[in-house]
């Protein structure tokens, strides 16, 4: 909704072997996106190759901002959805295609970014917030009809979540920490009932 993604478009996404990245690659496909997933490793740009995402780049290379300008004809991206904040936001300004929408979602790489006015101009972009908490404060209907429509893509089977690791309630310290290792690919769940732990990827 924040990122009016079309079909045909280009869709970048970053830390795409995440639990929101993967949700990222998956709805992108579904609604038509050509989708570029960045990881920081080989074998998380498998896995997001495995979520449909067409081509994949490790952002950890100094030269995958030149390779997403090549790939898209020199236009870049048309939505960039950005969890991590820090490098990735700042180079993804540099790969952004003319009025295309730079998705702020978050900051785990653990700086939070700024941009100069005069880049927002130049490129005739858009920076977008994308904050559920406010945004289901001021539309308190969004989050069922949201959920009504990702549970009929669910059921279509456009969307499959991965489950990368389960936990008990009483371990969701250990969950906590194996996100913040970086080493989880997929969701992260934590179980409250001892015998309902999903199965692992």
């Amino acid at each position: 909704d924040r990122g009016q993604l079309k079909p045909g478009e280009w869709l970048l996404v970053h830390a795409g072997a995440s639990g929101v990245g993967m949700a990222a690659i998956q709805l992108g496909k579904a609604w038509g996106a050509r989708v570029i997933a960045t990881a920081s490793s080989a074998a998380k740009l498998d896995f997001c190759r495995a979520q449909g995402a067409d081509h994949v780049f490790n952002y950890g290379t100094p030269d995958w901002v030149e390779k997403v300008k090549r790939l898209t004809g020199g236009r870049g991206a048309d939505v960039i959805y950005d969890p991590a904040g820090g490098d990735a936001f700042d180079l993804s300004t540099k790969c952004i295609a003319p009025l295309g929408r730079l998705l702020v979602v978050g900051f785990a790489s653990g700086r939070i970014p700024s941009i100069a006015a005069n880049r927002i101009l130049l490129k005739n972009m858009s920076v977008v917030g994308v904050f559920w908490g406010n945004h289901i404060a001021e539309h308190p209907e969004y989050a069922l009809n949201t959920h009504k429509e990702l549970m009929r893509m669910f059921e279509a089977g456009f969307l499959k979540p991965v489950i990368g690791a389960g936990f008990p309630l009483d371990k969701a310290v250990d969950a906590f920490r194996e996100m913040s290792s970086r080493r989880l690919v997929g969701k992260a769940v934590i179980a409250v009932a001892a015998n309902t732990l999903p199965c692992q990827r």
